[in-house]
C-alpha cells in the first residue's frame, strides 16, 4: 500500500465537463444534480475520483475558466447545497471529488477587476497587470489570438491577458492578492474536496520587461508563452502556494503545466515538489506545431508517438509521478486523433485504451472516452462554441488556408469535440436532456451511447470496466500501479514497455496496425503467457510474439492463462 502522503497513486480519475455530462432539469445545460444522478454508473465503471471542470460563477466566455466569483457557483449548475450533496453521496460510494483551480486569471466581470477599472487608485488595480501608454506595450499574441493587451476604455492604459480578453491575468507579484487566493483555496479544501486540478499554473509569472519579440505570424505578433510561461522566479510563488494551502490538507494536486523542461521536474513533482503530479502534453500535441497553433498540422507515426510517451515516462519516473491521459476537455477525441481511419474499430479503441492505462502513473479517463466516442464534423464555422476554435479558423484564413481546409483542420482539433453532450442512450439528444443542448451533439441520435454498451460483453465500456478492475484489484495490482517502467524495443507500429516490481515482470505490447506483426521478446520473457488484454492469445514462436491486428496483450511468466477480456 502507498503511504498516506501518496494515496492518490492508487486512484483512477474520471473527468467531468459539467455542462455536458447530464442535464437534470432539462434546460439544455448539464448540472451538479445530473452528476449525482449518475454516480452509480461511475461507481460501476470502477473509478475512484471525479475531476469536475469549473462550476464557479462565470459569464462563461471560456466555459467557466473565466471566474467572476471563486466562492459562488454558476446558477446553471445548481446550488452549494447541490454540491454538498454530491460530495457526500460520492463519498458514500468511495468516490473522491477534485475541482478545477483557476488562479492565473479571473473574468473581467470579477468584482476585483471591476474595482480596478472603476478605481484605478485603489489596491485592486494592482491585483491585475496594467501598463500605461497609447499603444500596446509589446507585440505578444494571446493563446486565444490577438494581442495580450486590451485597452481600458477612456484611458491610455492596457491590461494583460494571456488567454481571452475577458480573462485578465492576476498580478502574482502582489502579496495581498496571493493571500486572498490562498484563503479561497483553503476554504474549498475545508469543504471536503480531495484536491485540485490546477489550470494554466505555469503562466502566473511573467517577464515584466514586456519586450517585443520576433514576430512568428502574419499578424506581426509573437506567441506569448516565451515571456509568460515558466519564467524565472515562478518557483517562489509555487512553493508559497503549496505551503500555505495544499500542505495543510494533505490533498492531491494535478498541475496543468505545459512547457516544463524534463530537467526541472524534480522541482515540480519531486519529493518536495510543488504538486503531486503534472500532465505532460508532448505526446498529446504531436499532431500540431504547438499547443496554441492548431492550424499548423504535422504528420507523425506510431514510432514517434511511442517515443514521446516513453521519453515522458522515463523522465517523470526519475523524479516523481505522472498523470496519464489521452483525452481531456481541451483535446479532440483520442480515437480520431491516434487511430485515424480505425477510429470505429472497437478492437483498436480497446488497444489504445490499454496502452495508456497501464503506464506508470495515475490514469485519467475523460467522459465518453470509455464509450469510444469519436470527433464530430461540423459543416460551418458558425457551429463552433469554443473561442479557441473560432480563433484558429480565422488565423488559418489569415495564414493563407482556404475555407474548406481551415474548417477541416478546426474539425480535427476543436476543443468542442470533447465538449459535446454525453450520450446516455440512442434517443434524440442522447438522453442528456429533453431540451436542445447548449452545444450540438456529436450525433443528434447517437450510435455510440452508454445504454447500448452497458452489460454487453465485447463493448468498449465493459472493456474499460475490466481494465480498471484488473489494475485496481487484480493479482498484479502492485506491479501495475507501483512498478517501474522501461521501453521495449519494437517495430514501427507497435508500442511496448515493461512493468516490474520485486519478482514480478509484466511485458505489455500494443499493435497499432490493422495487420499482424511479429515482435522479438526480451530474453527473460521466454515462455510468457497472456494474462490480460483485448485478446490474451499469446502466440510465441522461436522467441517471437505474433501480434494480431490491434491486439493489446500483457504477458507474464509462469501463470495460468485467464480468459480473454474483449
Amino acid at each position: 500500500m502507498a503511504g498516506s502522503g501518496t494515496w492518490w497513486k492508487e486512484e483512477v480519475v474520471y473527468q467531468i465537463y459539467p455542462r455536458s455530462f447530464k442535464d437534470s432539469n432539462n434546460d439544455g445545460i448539464g448540472d451538479i444534480r445530473g452528476i449525482t444522478e449518475k454516480l452509480d454508473y461511475l461507481k460501476e465503471l470502477g473509478i475512484t475520483m471525479l475531476w469536475i471542470c469549473p462550476i464557479y460563477q462565470s459569464p462563461m466566455d471560456d466555459n467557466g475558466y473565466d471566474i467572476s466569483d471563486y466562492c459562488a457557483l454558476a446558477p446553471e449548475f445548481g446550488t452549494m447545497e447541490d454540491l454538498d450533496e454530491l460530495i457526500a453521496e460520492a463519498g458514500r460510494k468511495g468516490i473522491k471529488i477534485i475541482l478545477d483551480l483557476v488562479i492565473n486569471h479571473t473574468s473581467d466581470e470579477h468584482q476585483w477587476f471591476r474595482e480596478a477599472l472603476e478605481h484605478p487608485d485603489s489596491g485592486f488595480h494592482d491585483y491585475y497587470i496594467f501598463r500605461e501608454g497609447s499603444k500596446p506595450p509589446c507585440n505578444w499574441r494571446s493563446i486565444f489570438g490577438g494581442s495580450v493587451w486590451e485597452k481600458v476604455e477612456g484611458r491610455d492604459e492596457y491590461y494583460f491577458h494571456a488567454f481571452g480578453k475577458k480573462q485578465p491575468d492576476l498580478n502574482w507579484e502582489n502579496e495581498k492578492l496571493r493571500r486572498q487566493l490562498y484563503n479561497m483555496v483553503n476554504g474549498w479544501l475545508e469543504k471536503g474536496i480531495a484536491g485540485f486540478r490546477i489550470d494554466a499554473i505555469t503562466f502566473i509569472k511573467k517577464d515584466l520587461s514586456f519586450a517585443d519579440r520576433e514576430p512568428d505570424g502574419v499578424d506581426g505578433l509573437a506567441k506569448c508563452t516565451k515571456g509568460s510561461r515558466n519564467q524565472p522566479g515562478i518557483g517562489a510563488f509555487l512553493k508559497e502556494l503549496k505551503q500555505e494551502t495544499f500542505d495543510k490538507h494533505g490533498c492531491v494536486t494535478v498541475a496543468e503545466a505545459p512547457g516544463v523542461p524534463y530537467e526541472d521536474l524534480d522541482e515540480f513533482i519531486g519529493p518536495d515538489g510543488y504538486f503531486s503530479m503534472i500532465f505532460d502534453f508532448r505526446y498529446a500535441d504531436l499532431d500540431i506545431a504547438s499547443g496554441s497553433e492548431w492550424f499548423k498540422r504535422r504528420s507523425w507515426n506510431v514510432r514517434e508517438l511511442g517515443g514521446k510517451i516513453m521519453d515522458s515516462q522515463m523522465a517523470v519516473q526519475k523524479y516523481g509521478w505522472s498523470a496519464n491521459f489521452i483525452e481531456n476537455h481541451d483535446q479532440p477525441r483520442a480515437t480520431t486523433k491516434y487511430l485515424k481511419e480505425a477510429q470505429d474499430d472497437p478492437q483498436a479503441v480497446k488497444m489504445l485504451a490499454a496502452m495508456y492505462f497501464f503506464l506508470r502513473g495515475t490514469p485519467f479517463i475523460y467522459q465518453g472516452q470509455e464509450l469510444g466516442m469519436v470527433n464530430f464534423e461540423r459543416q460551418s464555422p458558425e457551429l463552433f462554441n469554443d473561442i479557441s476554435s473560432i480563433d484558429q479558423y480565422q488565423r488559418s484564413l489569415e495564414e493563407g488556408l482556404d475555407p474548406d481546409e481551415a474548417l477541416r483542420i478546426v474539425n480535427l482539433r476543436s476543443r468542442d469535440n470533447a465538449r459535446t453532450p454525453f450520450p446516455w442512450d440512442g434517443s434524440r439528444y442522447g438522453g442528456f436532456s429533453q431540451s436542445r443542448p447548449w452545444l450540438p451533439m456529436t450525433m443528434e441520435y447517437p450510435v455510440i451511447h452508454a445504454e447500448a454498451q452497458s452489460g454487453v460483453q465485447d463493448s468498449v465500456l465493459e472493456f474499460y470496466k475490466s481494465m480498471i478492475q484488473f489494475r485496481q484489484h487484480g493479482p498484479y495490482r502492485d506491479c501495475l500501479i507501483y512498478g517501474s517502467i522501461r521501453p521495449i524495443e519494437s517495430s514501427g507500429n507497435v508500442i511496448a514497455y515493461e512493468r516490474q516490481k520485486d519478482d514480478v515482470t509484466i511485458w505489455c505490447y500494443y499493435n497499432f496496425s490493422h495487420t499482424g506483426t511479429q515482435e522479438r521478446l526480451p530474453d527473460d520473457a521466454a515462455g510468457a503467457v497472456g494474462i490480460w488484454g483485448n485478446d490474451t492469445d499469446a502466440e510465441i514462436r522461436d522467441g517471437m510474439l505474433c501480434l494480431k491486428p490491434f491486439q493489446a496483450i500483457l504477458l507474464k511468466q509462469d501463470v495460468p492463462q485467464s480468459g480473454t477480456h474483449s
